[in-house]
C-alpha cells in the first residue's frame, strides 16, 4: 500500500465496491482485509498494517475495533434487534449488543408519536352530561 493520498469514488457504496474489488478475497465468505500475499492478516502485522492504511487514508486515530463499533451500531440503527446483533457480534450476552444500540435511543420519541397517532385515531365516546 502506498503512503500517497487515496482518492476516494463519490459514495460510501462505491467506496466499499472499490476496495472489495481491489484488496478482498472473491465471494461471500472471503476475507475483507488480507496480508501482502493475499492470506489472513496475522496478530503480530495487522497493526502495522493497519497504522499504514491510516496514515494513507488521513484517517487519524481510528482503532480497528472502531469499525466493528460502527458497523453493529449502523446495524441497530437501521434496525436490527438485539438478538441480530448478538448473533452478528458472536455474543451470548445482551450487554455488548445493547451497547451497540445507544445511538437507537433516540427512536422513544418515534415510538412515543406513534403510540399518541394511534390514541388519537380512536373515537372517544361522547361524554354524559351528568358527569357519569
Amino acid at each position: 500500500m502506498s503512503t500517497a493520498a487515496v482518492a476516494f469514488p463519490a459514495s460510501l457504496a462505491e467506496e466499499l465496491a472499490h476496495h472489495l474489488a481491489e484488496y478482498a478475497d472473491a465471494g461471500r465468505t472471503g476475507l475483507v482485509f488480507v496480508g501482502a500475499r493475499g492470506g489472513v492478516l496475522r496478530r503480530n502485522n495487522s497493526r502495522r498494517i493497519w497504522l499504514r492504511a491510516l496514515a494513507a487514508t488521513g484517517l487519524g486515530d481510528v482503532h480497528f475495533h472502531d469499525l466493528r463499533h460502527t458497523g453493529n451500531t449502523l446495524a441497530a440503527t437501521g434496525g436490527a434487534s438485539t438478538r441480530e446483533l448478538m448473533h452478528r457480534m458472536g455474543h451470548s450476552s445482551v450487554r455488548a449488543a445493547l451497547i451497540h444500540q445507544h445511538l437507537v435511543n433516540g427512536r422513544a420519541h418515534v415510538i412515543a408519536d406513534y403510540v399518541d397517532g394511534q390514541i388519537r385515531k380512536m373515537k372517544r365516546p361522547p361524554r354524559d352530561p351528568s358527569g357519569t
